[in-house]
């Protein structure tokens, strides 16, 4: 079994986001946490975390890259259950019970992101379109001749996902501001 958890290869996130994640935290997507908000009203950092965003279940901050880990049973049930506990501590589910199918099905969209080896990175991009969110995901993968994850520029970028937005302004995540 394998889920993500949180990797931090610089210390960009805690600028880019309000709440950034603690390294090593089990993640999830985290697009939920933009249900009841428009998106194209989003702005500055919140507008980040949408668009670029896992969230890390234990610290509720968010992080640019996860990990793909190898897991146990138990490391899915603790993390289902950290995430139901958070989705009534933080997120006003009425209660364990009915939070606990959101949670588990959370944790099912993260296994299915996990076809790939132990130790690649994935990154998230989400746009919306025709009133619903989309989510695309990118393997990163070492350069050759590298042996381990040391900075974010040592990777290639492996597109898995098909629906690639190819009118990705990263200077227009952090603010809206197009930069010159």
């Amino acid at each position: 079994m394998k889920l993500l958890r949180t990797i931090a290869l610089d210390p960009s996130d805690t600028f880019v986001f309000d709440a950034a994640a603690e390294p090593g935290d089990w993640a999830v997507s985290g697009a939920f946490r933009f249900y009841d908000r428009d998106p194209s009203a989003l702005d500055g950092k919140d507008r980040t975390a949408f668009r670029s965003g896992f969230l890390g279940v234990q610290s509720w901050g968010w992080s640019t890259l996860v990990q793909i880990v190898p897991a146990t049973a138990e490391d899915r049930r603790t993390l289902v259950d950290l995430l139901a506990s958070q989705l009534v501590d933080k997120f006003g589910a009425p209660d364990l019970a009915t939070a606990r199918p959101a949670a588990e099905e959370e944790v099912a969209f993260v296994e299915s992101l996990c076809t790939h080896p132990i130790s690649s990175l994935i990154a998230v991009h989400r746009t919306v379109g025709d009133g619903e969110v989309r989510e695309s995901f990118r393997r990163l993968q070492l350069k050759e001749g590298q042996d381990r994850h040391s900075k974010a520029f040592s990777f290639m970028e492996i597109e898995d996902d098909a629906e690639v937005d190819e009118h990705l302004n990263l200077a227009n995540m952090t603010d809206g501001r197009p930069r010159r």
